[in-house]
């Protein structure tokens, strides 16, 4: 080879060399620009106090949160309140949630995470050969983020929660969600992030505002319908309970059961298609209390459930001035007065409240409910035995 021929092939593997380089790099800015790198944030750019909408969808439902009225509702419940507590946590996570992790995983293998589209076709799990519901087994959940306009300003596909199993003195080892698989629009690469985002369900009644009525200071309670008719009184706010008849002997940590209840009570969700005049045969508890206020309950079976549906009406004015106390000195006057005050403000915001709660039927667990729904035997005391000699 002489020294001509050396220095053109010399050339040549420069410029394709040079080509070759220029592709690689021209690729790998391509993947660059394409994926998700370790530690950034797949939600930086979201500005929160631009969401106007969380759409949460999953293989078995949906649920809206949406600003309305300068406040967040469900739609899905009718636009009843939503709990912004959970709304803000969920809100403030997301710009700061970091990939931890990305894999590379066939589309065979996307059922097994939970990453399919809701809105897609079921799909075939690969491991049991059987075709399963892609709205439900497979399904992911979408999240959705609108702005006020309706524009979608952020979305994401949630998958399985990522577990770690960590050990306990207890036989039972602890499951604990540390992470979530994601699919980002756009990008093939399954992702881990650094929260499972455990509450980011697309089930409507856990989003609702569970702020609940609390009958206090009961002064009688009154049980009618449903095989029942009893009522118990006193006639002091810490005064001991009895049958408003005056017969028989009421049992007294009954009676404290059934008046407790009244302040204790949790709803689980809404029944928006059932209202209390077509109750089936209703249980109506009336509890009046010291502070001139009268709650009128109607109760009724929830069928094939051991739920109940609950309405609920609150009537009454509490007294806008303080009684004097008996031999109350003048130097306690002030402290007494701005005592009472306070207490108003306080029921003032929560007859607020539960007056409008008496627009909507709810569903009660039937445990909860239990020493409210005794029938008058079972609140009378049962006589001691006398021991033998």
């Amino acid at each position: 080879m002489n020294r001509k021929t050396f220095l053109i092939l010399i050339a040549l593997l420069v410029v394709l060399g040079g080509a070759g380089l220029a592709l690689f790099w021209q690729d790998l800015g391509a993947w660059r620009k394409a994926d998700v790198k370790i530690g950034s944030r797949i939600f930086d750019q979201l500005t929160v106090n631009d969401v106007a909408q969380i759409r949460l969808k999953d293989g078995k439902g949906e649920a809206t949160l949406a600003l309305k009225d300068a406040r967040w509702v469900v739609k899905q419940r009718g636009d009843y309140s939503a709990n912004v507590q959970e709304i803000g946590d969920l809100l403030l996570k997301l710009p700061d949630l970091k990939v931890v992790q990305t894999e590379n995983v066939g589309a065979a293998l996307l059922p097994r995470l939970n990453l399919i589209d809701p809105a897609k076709d079921p799909v075939k799990d690969p491991a049991k050969e059987t075709a399963k519901d892609g709205k439900a087994d497979s399904a992911g959940t979408l999240l959705e983020l609108s702005d006020k306009s309706g524009k979608v300003i952020g979305s994401v596909l949630l998958g399985r929660k990522v577990i770690k199993i960590e050990s306990s003195p207890l036989p039972i080892k602890q499951e604990i969600p540390v992470g979530r698989y994601v699919l980002t629009q756009g990008s093939p690469t399954v992702l881990v992030l650094s929260d499972a985002l455990k509450n980011a369900d697309a089930k409507p009644a856990q989003w609702l505002a569970k702020d609940f009525f609390k009958a206090e200071r009961i002064k009688t309670l009154t049980a009618s319908g449903d095989g029942a008719q009893w009522k118990i009184t006193r006639s002091e706010e810490y005064g001991q309970w009895k049958f408003a008849d005056g017969a028989g002997q009421l049992d007294a940590s009954a009676a404290v059961g059934a008046v407790n209840a009244l302040s204790n009570l949790a709803f689980s969700d809404l029944a928006l298609e059932v209202k209390a005049e077509n109750f089936d045969k209703p249980r109506t508890l009336v509890a009046e209390t010291f502070d001139n206020l009268t709650y009128t309950i109607k109760l009724a079976k929830k069928p094939d459930s051991g739920d109940y549906y609950l309405s609920l009406a609150v009537s009454g004015e509490p007294p806008r001035e303080r009684k004097p106390e008996a031999g109350e000195k003048a130097a306690d006057k002030e402290r007494l007065d701005k005592q009472f005050a306070d207490s108003q403000k306080k029921l003032d915001e929560r007859l607020k409240l539960e007056r409008g709660l008496a627009a909507w039927t709810y569903v009660v667990a039937g445990k909860g409910l239990e020493p409210l729904l005794k029938e008058r035997s079972r609140l009378v005391a049962v006589p001691r035995k006398k021991n033998l000699p």
